[in-house]
């Protein structure tokens, strides 16, 4: 879905602009307040070498390892990205891309007949879902599982304008505060399992390009891509003895904590937005 999307974003960047960019030698005032909504798909950036992490002295110290009495990795099994069961044989189920709606509203000025700076405020509904499984040898499977439930972003634009006319190139950047929700589910059912900081608004950013079309009635056609990065290093799950055995591998210890080993989440946006400018 990501690459068909990514695919008609670029035919239309390319083919749009130069309609656009022809129609006629009295140049476009693209400067202005605008206001807009948009359309997207948000999907996560999985890394093939994602883990749960153990801090089975709950110090601090995260490892990808979580020993047995006998000093056997009880996590042998291993690790894979999405939602598993059991048996690391069956695999995961990936995360798929998810649909963001946003809304938008900023200014652009020109600098001389080319340039177009400007910020802009955007609030984006809903965002992707990044989760990872770790298979024990009991066996069972554990899965932590984030998503991003809305975003709110202050970007910068920086653009070109060929000739002046009707619209323009650009890069954009800037800072984004993020609503993060977290989800835990396993098979077992001998510990106790109590996550810890589940939903957090967190601090992140955005970067970007995309190109702008701008009619002279002042309705404007945007496609537009944007990297997203924020930070997660708040939430675990605190793991307790439940009815489980003293040599039970999360309570040898005294008590493990559990995170996943990626403390960055980060996730790709691709969007079709309209706005008015006046």
């Amino acid at each position: 879905m990501k690459t068909t999307l990514l695919a008609a974003a670029a035919v239309a960047a390319m083919a749009i602009p130069g309609a656009a960019f022809a129609q006629s030698e009295t140049a476009v005032d693209l400067s202005g307040f605008y206001v807009g909504v948009g359309v997207a798909l948000s999907e996560a950036d999985d890394g093939i070498n994602d883990q749960i992490y153990f801090d089975p002295q709950r110090n601090g110290t995260y490892t990808p390892q979580l020993a047995t009495a006998s000093g056997a990795n009880a996590f042998s099994p291993g690790f894979c990205q999405g939602y598993g069961t059991v048996s690391p044989a069956n695999g995961c189920k990936n995360e798929s891309a998810k649909r963001e709606i946003s809304v938008r509203a900023g200014y652009d000025g020109m600098v001389g007949s080319n340039i177009v700076a400007g910020l802009l405020g955007e609030y984006a509904f809903h965002g992707p879902t990044d989760a990872v499984t770790a298979f024990s040898t009991t066996p069972a499977s554990y899965t932590i599982a984030r998503k991003m439930d809305g975003v709110a972003a202050m970007r910068g634009r920086l653009g070109y304008s060929p000739n002046g006319m009707g619209g323009f190139f650009y890069v954009t950047g800037g800072v984004a505060y993020g609503k993060m929700k977290h989800a835990f589910s396993t098979n077992n059912t001998a510990n106790t399992f109590t996550p810890v900081d589940a939903d957090k608004w967190q601090l992140g950013g955005q970067v970007g390009g995309g190109v702008e079309i701008m009619h002279r009635s002042g309705v404007a056609v945007n496609l537009e891509y944007l990297y997203n990065r924020f930070r997660d290093n708040d939430y675990y799950v605190a793991v307790g003895q439940g009815s489980a055995p003293a040599t039970n591998p999360f309570v040898l210890g005294g008590g493990t904590n559990m995170r996943m080993s990626t403390q960055n989440f980060d996730y790709h946006t691709f969007k079709v937005g309209l706005s008015y400018k006046y």
